[in-house]
């Protein structure tokens, strides 16, 4: 498996929106995430793939719907949950 740079995952606006939306709402399917952020199902899905292949999100199969949450065993999904918590909280003062 290649892992990603750093700057290549956090360098798409659709991959912040996808990780603020399920950091906000917890466990989305992709459907219901490519409408929520206003973008296509196909480029939505390779978004939440790239996510899932550096262990920030783990998908859900439930019969043929797949769920994505964040990867909480991943210390990377942590740390992200956390800077946007930590951004969202200093936006507001």
């Amino acid at each position: 498996m290649n892992l990603m740079e750093f700057e290549e995952v956090f360098s798409s606006k659709p991959r912040m929106k996808i990780l603020k939306l399920l950091n906000t709402l917890g466990q989305l399917n992709v459907s219901d995430i490519a409408r929520r952020i206003k973008i296509n199902f196909a480029t939505t899905d390779e978004h939440l793939r790239v996510l899932e292949s550096e262990g920030i999100l783990k998908q859900y199969l439930y019969g043929r719907v797949r769920l994505y949450s964040f990867n909480e065993a991943s210390e990377k999904a942590r740390v992200i949950r956390k800077l946007i918590q930590v951004w969202e909280q200093t936006k507001q003062l």
